[in-house]
């Protein structure tokens, strides 16, 4: 079974490489249809596909299709009608407030979540931006299809919601870090979850992505991520940044990373628990 994984892994690597290289005009690539044998929870890395029951899994993955996105792909703006809940399989997305010419992030979404479930469920059209910030692969689904089963499915429509809950604490408490802790603080927050987010401590990230996501000024980020390299805790590249000593930055994070990363454990393990037999 462990070879047949990395088989199927293996294959959709090489078709994102391939999609993402020759489409070069392209921000959202549609590879066609999953394939028509019921989805397994061997084959989804998205944590809240694998956390679902099995019936649950069968039937939302009847309607699931991948997406392969490029860098910058904008999968939702703001004041439009979420069509589709992209459940993110690798890479990550930013979830961003736009007005009047500026920006903020207040959430990242990578393996652990999906795009567009809270409108989903709340009804509402949404306020935010969903941009990828690196190459990402996801499996997206109608929404009105999982709307309707959400109506017919209360564990999915509970797991689902369990999710919101964890996405509303991480976006409330990035609104707090952002006025009341220090810059060294937050960047060293962010550099966590995004590594969580990512699953990899590789992240295609630059300074003025900092600087204008999370409104802080380009030189006081240069001169911060600078201190981090020099300590040892981080080293930089061009369009990328490595977190070489994990444990060490989380010494430098507010409390903010503790909180909201519990938030999504114990989305997780809530799941797990309940399909215990």
């Amino acid at each position: 079974m462990n070879a047949r994984i990395r088989s199927v892994e293996a294959a959709r690597d090489a078709m994102l490489r391939r999609l993402l290289s020759d489409q070069e005009h392209a921000s959202i690539v549609y590879p066609g249809k999953m394939p028509s044998e019921p989805v397994k929870k061997a084959f989804v890395r998205n944590r809240l596909l694998a956390g679902l029951s099995v019936p649950d899994l069968a039937a939302v993955g009847r309607y699931l299709e991948p997406v392969a996105l490029k860098r910058r792909a904008i999968l939702q703006e703001p004041k439009r009608t979420v069509e589709f809940v992209h459940f993110i399989e690798w890479g990550v997305v930013s979830v961003r407030i736009v007005a009047a010419g500026s920006m903020l992030e207040t959430t990242l979404v990578g393996y652990r979540g999906a795009i567009g479930v809270p409108y989903l469920l709340g009804g509402h059209i949404p306020t935010s931006q969903f941009v990828a910030i690196s190459p990402a692969y996801a499996l997206r689904i109608r929404q009105d299809h999982l709307r309707d089963l959400i109506g017919e499915r209360p564990g999915l429509r509970e797991h689902l919601l369990r999710y919101v809950e964890a996405v509303a604490l991480h976006s409330a408490q990035a609104g707090l870090c952002g006025v009341r802790h220090s810059l060294q603080q937050r960047l060293a927050s962010w550099l966590c979850i995004a590594c969580d987010a990512f699953g990899d401590d590789c992240l295609p990230v630059t300074h003025d992505y900092f600087a204008d996501v999370l409104g802080l000024r380009r030189a006081s980020v240069t001169e911060t991520l600078t201190r981090f390299e020099q300590h040892g805790l981080i080293k930089k590249s061009r369009g990328l940044l490595r977190v070489r000593d994990r444990k060490r930055l989380e010494l430098e994070a507010c409390s903010c990373y503790a909180l909201i990363t519990d938030a999504y454990t114990a989305a997780e393990a809530h799941a797990s628990l309940e399909q215990r037999p």
